[in-house]
This record gives C-alpha cells, sequence and structure tokens, in this order.
C-alpha cells in the first residue's frame, strides 16, 4: 500500500504515516516522547524538607510559601500545600491553613446586612478588617450609605460625602465626588418615598413580551408567565 493509503486506513495523517514508515523501528517513535517536566517546587523541595524538620512540622502553609517566595517561587500556596501532603510527614494534628476568602466572599460580608450574617461569617468579617484598615473604612461608609438609603436619611448626604472624599480610597471616593454633580436630584431619592419601581416594572413587562413574540422565550419564562396569568 502506498503511504496515503495507508493513513486512508488507519485514519491518520500522512506525515504521520511518512515518520513511522522512516523510523528504524516503531518503538522508537513512541518510546520517551512524553517526559515528565519538573514541577515548579522542585527546586525548592530541599529547602522546604530542611524547614519542616526543623520546625518539626510546625510551620504552616503560608509561612513555608512566603519564605520561598523570597527565593524565587513563583507558584501558589496550594502548590507547597498538595505537596507537604503528599511528600512530608506530617505531625499528630496537623491541619494546612485555610484557603483565604474569595473577593465575593468578602464583598458579601461588607455589604450585606449584619443581621443577615452568621456568627461565622461575622468572626471572618472581623478578621478580615482587622487585618486592613482601608477596608475597615471601606465597610464603615458602605453601612452608613446603605443605612441612608434605608432609612431614607438623605439629609446626611454631604457629611457622608465629605468623609467618603476624605478617605483617599480611590474606589469611595471617586463615587462620592461624582455624586456632587447632581447632588440635589441624589438627596431627594435618598429623602422621598419616590422612586423609579414602576417604570422599570413596566418595562421589565413590555420586555418580556417581546421576548415572547419573536421566539426567544426560553420554557422557565414561559412557565412563569403562564402561572403568574392564571
Amino acid at each position: 500500500m502506498s503511504l496515503r493509503g495507508v493513513a486512508h486506513y488507519l485514519g491518520w495523517g500522512r506525515h504521520t504515516v511518512q515518520r513511522y514508515a522512516r523510523a528504524a523501528r516503531w518503538q522508537d517513535l513512541v518510546t520517551g516522547r512524553k517526559r515528565q517536566l519538573p514541577s515548579k517546587i522542585h527546586p525548592f523541595k530541599t529547602y522546604l524538607a530542611h524547614r519542616w524538620a526543623e520546625t518539626e512540622g510546625n510551620m504552616t502553609v503560608l509561612d513555608l510559601h512566603r519564605e520561598i517566595i523570597e527565593r524565587g517561587f513563583h507558584g501558589r500556596s496550594s502548590t507547597v500545600r498538595d505537596w507537604i501532603r503528599r511528600d512530608l510527614p506530617q505531625r499528630e494534628g496537623f491541619r494546612p491553613a485555610p484557603p483565604p476568602p474569595s473577593v465575593r466572599q468578602v464583598t458579601g460580608w461588607l455589604t450585606r446586612h449584619p443581621a443577615t450574617l452568621t456568627e461565622e461569617e461575622n468572626l471572618h468579617r472581623t478578621a478580615v478588617l482587622d487585618r486592613c484598615p482601608e477596608l475597615a473604612s471601606a465597610a464603615e461608609l458602605t453601612s452608613s450609605f446603605a443605612e441612608m438609603l434605608t432609612t431614607l436619611s438623605g439629609d446626611c448626604l454631604p457629611d457622608w460625602i465629605t468623609e467618603a472624599m476624605g478617605t483617599n480610597l480611590a474606589g469611595i471616593g471617586s463615587f462620592a465626588s461624582g455624586l456632587n454633580n447632581d447632588l440635589d436630584a441624589v438627596t431627594a431619592g435618598l429623602t422621598t418615598d419616590w422612586n423609579s419601581g414602576p417604570v422599570e416594572g413596566a418595562a421589565n413587562r413590555i420586555m418580556m413580551l417581546k421576548r415572547q413574540m419573536f421566539g426567544r422565550a426560553g420554557f422557565n419564562l414561559l412557565r412563569k408567565r403562564v402561572l403568574l396569568a392564571t
């Protein structure tokens, strides 16, 4: 058979068949083609093992990770944790350091009403704020602004803007500065009971009807529409 015929018969590429045809043995093409690349942590294994033995396993993963970062390591703490669990003897009762909270978790702790947080979430929130004074200032400003929204105390807005702009927090400072561009309207929105809820509800209803008419409504939307109609 020709090389093209062999390739067609096997369903391989023609160049692959050529390499096999030119090799003295087919084993030459499959032996050793996949080689195990050294991991990022490989150059630091000796140091980690020495430090682990020196402290009798009393160092945390984050401490070890911090030390090898200073020596040129570019990986994550989870790489160090996994290697320690796999290759180093563990002391009795050893527990690796828990992973740090995600941005979404911290955002939830800061923006949700304190009454909705569990005891564990309150402990995590306090620990995070104790470690970062800037974040503690942001949390206090967020809470006070949320209180203005819920209690309709718009008369406190000028004081809040002054305090926010004086904290040198980039995001909150720019937000507070922007409120000054339309202060009367924002103050009215934080003081009166009037809002755009009915208008937004009518716009949402129109959009839902448009999706139904143009065939873009999914089953969930159609089912909800039928249930609400009944």
